[in-house]
């Protein structure tokens, strides 16, 4: 039997909860070749040198499907390999991706003499919050994901989109069902693998659907939020294709909660596994600004990214990856990266200069950030003012199969009460 790599060992679903020592072994050999041709990068400084390396695209049509098997990390493991391929800012290079996301900017954040959307939300978060909380009064057990991480974000990107809020039930089960049958790993080649894949596709495809109609509809009769505006406003460069702007569209219905989710769980989680840093924020409210940041390097909810490639040969770290070869960067192993954060596996709220890379950095910067982070401070803030004695039912609790957008599946915590 060959042994497998430190890479394909962080990728098991039983090491999930706790993929930081196969990462410690991994940044020995800071680029790393995978059996199927894909190259790892596993350190800070070299995943900062590529995400500023105009020779890597982001464009997953520019970057062959190795020929080994899936149960070797292929990208025919992949069911929604074929939506990627529709242009969206994260999967654009430039100039294409230059001129899409300005063209998407005004609509999210404002307009540049008035880029004050995201905060104009902030007291809409906080009802949202509080009626959550509010909703607790008289349980003495409660999770942290279904009854408080996932509802926020979601709520909250669907009033920035325009998407209705009753068709949630409907993306969120396209959403998991993708993700479930998404598998990078030595697993990928098993029968339960296998089996959900024709489930993702189909669910990418219904989810695909949605969108579109969703955008038909806006542009018939134009209505609130994002999506209704990027279909019916002119921008400097005109507006996007059909075909672009239903891949943005899914893209941002995703990525507006689904890693929002996973940050708000693990903040939580966190905190409960550091009850001297819970202490300290509960003393010491002001620290929630730099603790998300912490929080954030400690638990990346993007673990790496699947859909750079070299389109000339780069030379990094001593290993030369050759032009074409598919390269994953390993954002949650970079955050831990002893050479750039000092004590990296501490929890510190006050750190400073945290650039960490929960964002990602460079031209595919998160695009929600601003929007991620207004959420969490809120939502963690308020979690360790109102709820009274939280304790953890399960350690580590059960996570999701998915393994880039790592997040528990559940958080159970037993609690004496919420404050008002």
């Amino acid at each position: 039997m060959v042994e497998e790599t430190p890479w394909q060992q962080a990728l098991r679903y039983a090491n999930r909860a706790n993929p930081y020592p196969f990462y410690e072994e991994l940044r020995k050999t800071p680029v790393a070749r995978q059996p199927d041709g894909t190259y790892v990068v596993s350190t800070y400084r070299e995943i900062v040198a590529l995400l500023h390396d105009p020779r890597v695209s982001s464009d997953p049509r520019k970057c062959p499907v190795p020929a080994a098997a899936p149960a070797e990390g292929s990208a025919e493991a992949e069911p929604i390999r074929e939506a990627l391929t529709e242009p969206n800012i994260i999967t654009q290079d430039p100039p294409e991706h230059d001129r899409d996301r300005r063209t998407m900017t005004p609509h999210f954040v404002g307009p540049h003499h008035a880029p004050h959307l995201i905060s104009d939300l902030e007291p809409e978060i906080r009802r949202i919050v509080d009626g959550l909380l509010d909703g607790m009064q008289g349980k003495t057990r409660i999770d942290a994901v279904d009854d408080f991480a996932y509802p926020l974000p979601v709520t909250v990107i669907c009033k920035v989109l325009g998407v209705p809020l009753e068709d949630e039930p409907r993306f969120h089960h396209w959403i998991e069902t993708a993700l479930d049958a998404l598998d990078f790993g030595p697993e990928a080649a098993s029968e339960e693998i296998r089996s959900r894949r024709a489930g993702g596709r189909q669910a990418v495809q219904e989810f695909g659907q949605f969108a579109a109609e969703l955008l038909d509809r806006y542009a018939d009769q134009p209505g609130p939020g994002m999506l209704s505006a990027m279909v019916n406003e002119d921008g400097p460069e005109g507006r996007m294709s059909k075909s672009v702007l239903t891949s943005n569209a899914l893209l941002l219905i995703f990525a507006g909660h689904e890693t929002t989710v996973n940050l708000i769980a693990h903040s939580v989680l966190t905190l409960l596994r550091h009850p001297e840093a819970l202490k300290t924020l509960r003393r010491r409210p002001e620290l929630i600004v730099t603790g998300v940041e912490e929080l954030l390097r400690f638990e990346s909810s993007v673990q790496f990214w699947h859909t750079r490639s070299a389109v000339e040969a780069i030379d990094v770290a001593g290993t030369t990856i050759p032009k074409g070869a598919p390269i994953f960067l390993a954002y949650g192993s970079a955050n831990r990266d002893p050479e750039r954060f000092t004590d990296p596996d501490e929890l510190d709220l006050e750190r400073r200069n945290n650039q960490h890379l929960g964002f990602s950095q460079g031209i595919h910067f998160c695009f929600g950030a601003p929007l991620a982070r207004l959420e969490v401070q809120i939502a963690v803030g308020e979690f360790v003012r109102r709820v009274q004695n939280p304790r953890l039912v399960e350690d580590p609790p059960p996570y999701r199969h998915n393994q880039i957008f790592r997040g528990p599946r559940h958080v159970l915590v037993d609690i004496d009460g919420i404050h008002d």
